[in-house]
């Protein structure tokens, strides 16, 4: 008998003795995600939205008050469940490897921003779908089009053809103090209308998470519970005001572990008034390449403190040149708000459009002045861009959608050019066999490197066009030529 009790003595020290190597030596995964549900499929939808023009509710209701109060959420959740609703994205064009009448889809929330039917997501949401399907809190199911994306915020603005809805006023997401109390209400896992509550842990937070080259990160971080479904909820403070939009976790997991991140409520108001108006973001910029400040270039600086942007590079005839800022400045205030940091900096320059004048001020050469400065757009000027309705309705004709290519896709696969997303049924492209993934390198020979390119070239295409390109997981060059 003693033998056996010390067997099973050994045989436990030894189990946990292997556990502990296991732990001490694998070192844990972590990973950013941003929170929808993983895609599942359902059948066609025919139903079309009746559109109309509808004006987005001003924020004269912002709160003035340092920090809200009661430290509880019953009367703010009552007022703000019903405003989320859950939303599926549906494509019915894909092709790919669905070819049976399923179609595939994902689904996130949205918040009402507006009695008659304004709705705010993340683009992330909606991106992959071209029906939207809303369900209200009570149950109610209404088909939404789609005003307006912006890939830069990962922000989106949804319609219903709806009146006296109940929606969520914004608040002042400026006036938010790390420690203070807030909400997140929205439909993790399909369960609808779930509240989960926490404090503000960080402001003006870069996580790396959007991949568009003009990509604004300054996320409020907060310990509320944030899980896939999630995504394009709101984050409310104790009065129920909208303070954010959740958008993104950071796990090694792959579920909620404590950080979760939202877009500053004063940065998505500016972003759905720009939507609404004119279908595409009015981004004004200051036309400069920027680091943040480290403790060894601040000390090779001669400045104060390790605070400020610093102005590694100039883009010529860009708003900074015209104004007189200078490679090697540091930027430390915007109209009078500090800019410590590049998401400071970012965030409130993305606030404003082509046109404002701002007054820069920043440290040159250890002497601090300032410069006011009048912000220009990517195309540096100071007019309005709109959406290219022409360039939209060419693509959809020839039945593909293009995107950019990510800096890490560049990276690694060594070449430029532009991503076919999705190929429609019934189209020309369809019918030269190109699949989804097919990167487009050449036009009619001629060398491209963004969407813009590419519709320049077909559009002046005399009767055929020649597409050239790559696919990542084959070898070779491929080619698909139509005629215009």
């Amino acid at each position: 008998m003693n033998n056996i009790g010390k067997t099973i003595l050994v045989a436990v020290i030894s189990a946990i003795v292997s556990v502990s190597m296991y732990r001490w030596l694998e070192e844990p995964q972590q990973v950013i995600i941003r929170e929808t549900v993983p895609a599942v499929y359902t059948k066609k939808v025919e139903t079309e939205p009746t559109i109309q023009s509808n004006q987005v509710p001003s924020t004269s209701s912002q709160r003035s008050s340092l920090s809200s109060t009661p430290t509880n959420f019953i009367k703010s959740a009552e007022t703000v469940t019903p405003a989320v609703v859950n939303i599926k994205a549906v494509d019915n064009r894909t092709l790919g490897f669905w070819r049976g009448g399923a179609y595939s889809s994902s689904t996130g929330s949205g918040v009402i921003i507006s009695p008659d039917g304004y709705i705010v997501t993340n683009n992330h949401v909606i991106e992959d779908g071209n029906e939207y399907e809303i369900t209200f809190n009570d149950k109610r199911e209404y088909k939404a089009k789609l005003i307006g994306i912006d890939a830069s915020t990962d922000l989106a603005l949804l319609k219903v053809e709806a009146e006296d809805l109940p929606y969520v006023n914004f608040g002042n997401s400026d006036l938010l103090s790390v420690g203070e109390w807030v909400m997140a209400v929205g439909n993790p896992f399909n369960l609808e209308s779930t509240v989960t509550a926490g404090i503000v842990s960080a402001k003006g937070r870069s996580i790396n998470i959007l991949e568009d080259q003009y990509s604004i990160e300054s996320f409020i971080q907060t310990d509320a519970a944030v899980n896939p479904g999630n995504s394009g909820g709101a984050l409310v403070n104790t009065k129920g005001e909208l303070v954010g939009i959740n958008t993104a976790i950071i796990t090694q997991s792959g579920r909620y572990e404590g950080y979760s991140f939202a877009v500053p409520a004063n940065l998505v108001q500016k972003v759905i008034f720009d939507l609404k108006d004119y279908g595409v973001v009015q981004r004004g910029m200051l036309g400069v390449g920027i680091d943040p400040i480290t403790d060894a270039l601040a000390k090779e600086l001669d400045l104060d403190s390790v605070e400020g942007v610093y102005i590694k590079s100039i883009e010529v005839g860009g708003a900074a040149a015209d104004a007189g800022l200078k490679t090697g400045d540091v930027i430390i205030s915007l109209n009078g708000n500090e800019t410590n940091t590049m998401p400071e900096l970012q965030e409130q320059v993305a606030r404003l459009r082509p046109g404002n004048v701002v007054e820069v001020e920043y440290i040159r050469k250890g002497r601090r002045n300032t410069k006011n400065v009048t912000l220009k757009n990517k195309l540096n000027s100071t007019e309005v861009i709109t959406e290219n309705i022409e360039d939209t309705q060419l693509l959809e004709e020839l039945g593909f959608e293009l995107r950019e290519m990510k800096r890490e896709e560049r990276d690694r696969l060594n070449v430029n050019g532009v991503i076919v997303k999705s190929v429609y049924r019934g189209g020309k492209i369809e019918r030269t066999n190109m699949d989804p993934g097919f990167i487009i390198t050449k036009v009619n020979e001629v060398n491209v490197k963004d969407i813009e390119s590419v519709i320049y070239q077909i559009k002046n295409a005399e009767d055929k066009v020649m597409l050239e390109g790559i696919y990542e997981n084959y070898p070779g060059e491929y080619y698909y030529a139509f005629a215009i």
